[in-house]
């Protein structure tokens, strides 16, 4: 785990907890949107701005198999937050850089699919204490 570079960050007790975190949800929206705006960019060979649907964050997060980690009745909209603040706790606390982000979501054409590895590559790093 990486150095504490953010008066923010904060160390989750579990998994849930981070799933559930609005803020880190926010956060992780403009993130991802940022790293997967550098990876078409390389893709395309040119600089370029997207934004990630709801709905990617929503299937990814079920590819992944981070699904049954939440509870019944959630919407998609709550399946997206919970992904994005995952990436982004990943992130803030060094299991993931900015560049593997990046090229993990770049090996695939399809956004589900690379977002679904971006987030089976942090399920396998992050761990609580």
């Amino acid at each position: 785990m990486g150095r504490r570079a953010f008066s923010f960050q904060t160390v989750r007790g579990s998994l849930a907890e981070v799933l559930a975190d609005r803020d880190l949800a926010s956060l992780g929206d403009a993130f991802v949107n940022f790293a997967y705006s550098l990876a078409l960019s390389n893709r395309r060979r040119k600089p370029l701005g997207v934004k990630v649907k709801g709905s990617v964050f929503a299937e990814g997060l079920r590819r992944a198999g981070l699904r049954e980690c939440l509870g019944g009745g959630i919407t998609r909209h709550a399946l997206a937050d919970a992904a994005e603040a995952l990436i982004a706790y990943a992130w803030l606390n060094g299991y993931v850089a900015l560049d593997e982000c990046v090229a993990v979501m770049g090996k695939t054409v399809d956004a589900v699919e690379g977002l679904s590895a971006l987030l089976a590559t942090v399920k396998k790093k992050v761990t609580f204490p």
